[in-house]
């Protein structure tokens, strides 16, 4: 049985942070790529406006995902959230309870 797990992310970014996110966004995804295994895609888009980004995440299964968001939460968090705010949250496939 397929146990992948993978969401998109709609975000609004924040006024006069375009340049910030875009270090992020290639800190983040470097970071990912490194030391996720099991982190199957990882691709950020940003509108030609540049108001909104998504982000669209696929994962091997949920250890794989408890494992990206523990790292989400220790390295990138805080200056994620000065950034963006989330508009919309769309997770699909075999996400466990955590």
């Amino acid at each position: 049985m397929d146990q992948t797990v993978f969401w998109n992310l709609e975000l609004q970014i924040k006024p006069g942070k375009q340049e910030v996110l875009k270090s992020l966004a290639a800190e983040m995804s470097e970071a990912t790529k490194a030391n996720e295994p099991g982190a199957f895609n990882y691709e950020w888009n940003v509108s030609e406006d540049g108001t909104e980004c998504h982000i669209f995440e696929r994962y091997a299964n949920s250890d794989a995902l408890m494992i990206h968001l523990g790292n989400f939460q220790e390295n990138f968090a805080g200056r994620f959230f000065e950034v963006l705010d989330i508009k919309k949250w769309v997770v699909y496939g075999h996400a466990n309870d955590q």
